[in-house]
């Protein structure tokens, strides 16, 4: 799902997500130190090709928008909810946990762990879901202005470092 070869040498960190892979590139300076899966926004909740820095990082943030709802023995009976969607009598809304976030817009979107239920296939509400063991290592080496660029390349070969 990934590999990461940082040698934490000169030169800042910067990360490039090719949507169209599904498939993000990481690097130092002129050097690559990584690749990775993404899962980006599927069908009706696409990610925005563009420039951006991370604005704000937290280790754990809950999402205003996104969740799931469960029964009171815990079984989720509604995987897709959101904070304005009818609760039924004695089942609970949680707000989808985004760890390790890194906030590039204003309007929610952000990298941070989660499922990458099929490796080369969008399938989020928009954000950038990296691998879970993975979003440790980057979220490590970035800092509030590190470079995210999201293209569209239409490749679909994964960059070796």
């Amino acid at each position: 799902m990934y590999e990461w070869e940082d040698d934490g040498g000169p030169g800042e960190v910067s990360v490039e997500v090719d949507l169209s892979a599904q498939v993000a590139t990481y690097r130092r300076g002129d050097r690559q130190i990584g690749w990775s899966y993404v899962s980006t926004g599927k069908e009706g909740h696409s990610t925005s090709p563009g420039n951006y820095r991370i604005t704000e990082k937290m280790e754990v943030k809950y999402s205003d928008r996104y969740g799931w709802i469960t029964d009171a023995a815990g079984n989720v009976t509604n995987g897709d909810a959101k904070p304005t969607t009818p609760v039924p009598p004695g089942e609970i809304y949680h707000p989808a946990p985004m760890l390790h976030w890194m906030r590039i817009t204003s309007y929610g979107i952000g990298l941070h762990a989660g499922e990458i239920p099929r490796p080369g296939e969008p399938a989020s509400h928009g954000c950038i879901r990296l691998p879970k063991d993975f979003v440790p290592k980057l979220y490590e080496v970035t800092k509030v202005g590190t470079p995210v660029k999201l293209v569209k390349t239409g490749a679909l070969e994964k960059p070796r470092p």
